[in-house]
């Protein structure tokens, strides 16, 4: 399986994907976090003008995902939409194409705090958070320790120098006990995991920072990983 890490977390196999999904074969599940759609018409309506194709752009690649992994349930964690009016802003083809991505799945749409409210005239099930197995999914992480929590809201992403050569990428954020998944949005960004937003979230003696590459998902370890 090409462009796939697999991981333990709780004592559950997830396996990150290279495109910024995670996937939970004993579950059927597959989660994505912080889809940030309609995020360029949000800034268009306050007056910063960005190119409108994001949220087809995400779809897109979500539609991949979900072709490959096939799953029998989705969990989007939050911030799905950039604001509570994003669904309502919707073209007619990136809502076909959404519905046709939820049909025939138990979607989970979790709370974020972008879009605390459910997706106006959209299917699926609204929730604050959802436990399954050992694992509880939320948007947001919870300070402290949290075994077995499943969040986004902090777009992780991870720095590396090699031969004085920088690489900066998104990457799913783990040590085993927590995992933080990458914003899947097409205009999301990144924050780094050493950044003090992280402080306390993780045990950094057993952290990786699965990078996201072209071909595959590279676990860099805490002590390798630099600031920005």
């Amino acid at each position: 399986m090409t462009g796939v890490a697999p991981h333990r977390l709780a004592g559950h196999l997830v396996l990150l994907d290279r495109s910024g999904v995670m996937m939970l074969p004993e579950m059927d599940t597959l989660v994505v976090a912080d889809l940030h759609l309609e995020k360029g018409s949000s800034f268009a309506r306050r007056g910063m003008m960005l190119p409108p194709y994001d949220t087809g752009e995400t779809l897109k690649r979500l539609d991949a995902a979900i072709d490959y992994w096939r799953p029998g349930r989705v969990v989007a964690l939050g911030d799905s939409f950039h604001d509570d009016g994003g669904a309502g802003r919707m073209s007619t083809d990136d809502r076909q194409t959404l519905h046709g991505l939820m049909e025939g799945r138990d979607w989970i749409w979790i709370a974020g705090n972008h879009d605390p409210a459910p997706p106006e005239g959209l299917p699926g099930r609204s929730m604050a958070s959802l436990a399954a197995g050992n694992l509880l999914f939320r948007h947001e992480p919870l300070a402290g320790a949290a075994e077995g929590e499943v969040a986004g809201h902090l777009h992780p992403g991870a720095r590396i120098v090699q031969r004085g050569r920088a690489v900066r990428a998104p990457c799913f954020a783990s040590d085993g006990s927590r995992m933080i998944l990458p914003a899947f949005g097409a205009y999301a960004g990144s924050l780094n995991v050493r950044h003090t937003a992280y402080a306390g979230l993780f045990d950094w003696s057993r952290f990786c920072a699965f990078m996201l590459g072209e071909e595959r998902v590279f676990c860099v370890r805490g002590q390798h990983l630099v600031t920005d």
